[in-house]
């Protein structure tokens, strides 16, 4: 298995400080990924001793002193190439192998593809949407190489972090672990049970310190006692600094918050948790980031995915004869079924929304999370048409379904649109028997992916599904292309009959 020293770029303290205040590198993601093999104190006693002197260029000590990360495979270019060819070679250009690890990357044991651009890591809740191109692709060990690394972090971190960063060690990501064995069971049944100790363990995460709450301590970590005594779950981070792939960026808006910043920086950590980051979603004026407020919302998705896993962990028990632990899932599941249902589902508007636990009332703000009860069949048949009623009146553009349908500069709100939803609603809506929209829905997908392309010869992060002739924008960093679930998406639309 890996052997790695661990490596903190936090641990470079004042330096790690200063490069990012100076902001010397135009994305705050670019140092931290940097690496060096030399000892952190060394280098710190460098700096302390030299950052003072006349002529000292910061910028020069990290190059001199620091590996810059490298881009990969940048011989390739997809000049000549339809989009079919182009994505079938492209699994190889984002597959990286072990033993190349250094820095703030944890080293994995088996090969990895990443999604592109700036994000030179695995990301958790990236790779399922992956896996679905591989399927399509049959790269059938490509994806039994992915799940057995997430397993590997399983049982060697104790949870699937967001990536395999170091940086990343205070939070996960939205836990599709479930269906990525869903995945691999379709090519082999035989592998369903092969990961039921990682699946076991993955859920004692998210659901750690449920047994603890009550009146006087309602919330702990990821778990949160409602008012009748129901536990559901919300986004968390472990660590209420700023993030360091994002620190000064975190500044700014703690800054502008006038609210405690370590409250600030928890609500930033935690909707990066979400995958959803950022969008009006968090927000409590729908508008500003610094109204962020993650960590008070129960998210309608991340309690559907949480149900996945188990009514995953229920097959696994029954078909093990299990009796003891079955009965008790049956029970976790018919909770959180009716807990969704209660918190989640407004009756009065015919959609759902996420439940702020604080101030005991659903948030009003549309999203396309809503679609996540469809995708997982918990919807019943009046509340399917009342979504997708919504859905096609409120989401759907002419390149694709909108995350949101606010304007507000976030990368998750309007006029973007994301690979993973498009997938989700698609299967959810195809589910409940609403196929003309499903089909509307990937069409307008497909053309607007085949139409970037052929312009840039590129498959982008996301897209801009309400103005196809504008790319797609905001957030913190530039538009990314590669891109690992954008592809794999595409190939598994364009394979649905």
């Amino acid at each position: 298995m890996p052997q790695q020293k661990k490596f903190y770029i936090e641990n470079f303290a004042s330096l790690y400080t200063a490069v990012q205040l100076q902001e010397i590198f135009p994305d705050s993601k670019f140092f931290v990924d940097c690496y060096t093999e030399t000892e952190p104190a060394s280098i710190i006693e460098a700096y302390e001793s030299q950052k003072d002197g006349l002529g000292f260029d910061l910028k020069k000590f990290v190059t001199t002193n620091f590996i810059l990360p490298a881009e990969e495979n940048n011989h390739y270019s997809s000049v000549n190439k339809n989009i079919e060819q182009h994505l079938q070679e492209l699994w190889d250009v984002l597959t990286r192998k072990p033993g190349k690890e250094a820095g703030t990357l944890i080293p994995l044991p088996y090969p990895y593809i990443v999604p592109g651009g700036r994000f030179r890591e695995i990301y958790y809740w990236d790779s399922y949407f992956t896996m679905l191109g591989l399927q399509v692709s049959k790269r059938f060990h490509s994806i039994r190489n992915m799940v057995d690394n997430f397993a590997y972090l399983i049982d060697n971190i104790g949870f699937i972090p967001n990536g395999n960063r170091t940086y990343y060690l205070g939070r996960s990501q939205p836990p599709f672990f479930s269906l990525m064995i869903d995945v691999l069971a379709e090519h082999d049944n035989d592998l369903l049970l092969t990961y039921q100790p990682q699946l076991e363990k993955e859920y004692a995460f998210w659901m750690d310190g449920d047994k603890e709450l009550s009146a006087a301590t309602p919330s702990h970590r990821r778990v949160v006692l409602l008012p009748d005594g129901n536990v559901l779950n919300r986004y968390w981070d472990d660590f209420n600094t700023p993030r360091p792939e994002a620190y000064i960026e975190d500044i700014h808006v703690a800054e502008k918050s006038n609210r405690a910043k370590e409250n600030v920086y928890r609500h930033i950590r935690a909707a990066a948790e979400s995958g959803w980051d950022f969008s009006s979603r968090w927000f409590k004026d729908g508008d500003k980031m610094e109204s962020i407020q993650t960590t008070d919302l129960i998210p309608v998705d991340l309690n559907c995915l949480l149900l996945h896993s188990e009514q995953l962990l229920l097959k696994m028990y029954t078909l093990k004869k299990e009796t003891t632990p079955s009965q008790l899932f049956e029970n976790k599941i018919q909770r959180r079924i009716k807990a969704i249902q209660k918190y989640c589902w407004n009756e009065k508007n015919g959609f759902y929304f996420d439940y702020n636990h604080i101030e005991n009332k659903q948030s009003n703000l549309l999203s396309l999370a809503a679609v996540y009860p469809l995708f997982f069949s918990l919807a019943d048949e009046k509340q399917a048409m009342q979504v997708a009623g919504i859905i096609e009146n409120k989401f759907l553009n002419p390149g694709g379904l909108i995350t949101t349908p606010y304007n507000t500069g976030q990368q998750w709100d309007a006029p973007n649109g994301w690979a993973p939803l498009q997938w989700m609603t698609y299967k959810g809506l195809m589910d409940y028997g609403f196929h003309s929209l499903a089909n509307q829905i990937k069409q307008n997908w497909l053309k607007n992916n085949e139409k970037v392309y052929n312009e840039t010869g590129k498959m982008m992060e996301k897209y801009n599904v309400t103005d196809i002739t504008i790319g797609a924008g905001g957030g913190e960093y530039p538009n990314q292309d590669g891109f690992g679930w954008t592809n794999g998406v595409f190939l598994k639309l364009r394979s649905e009959l």
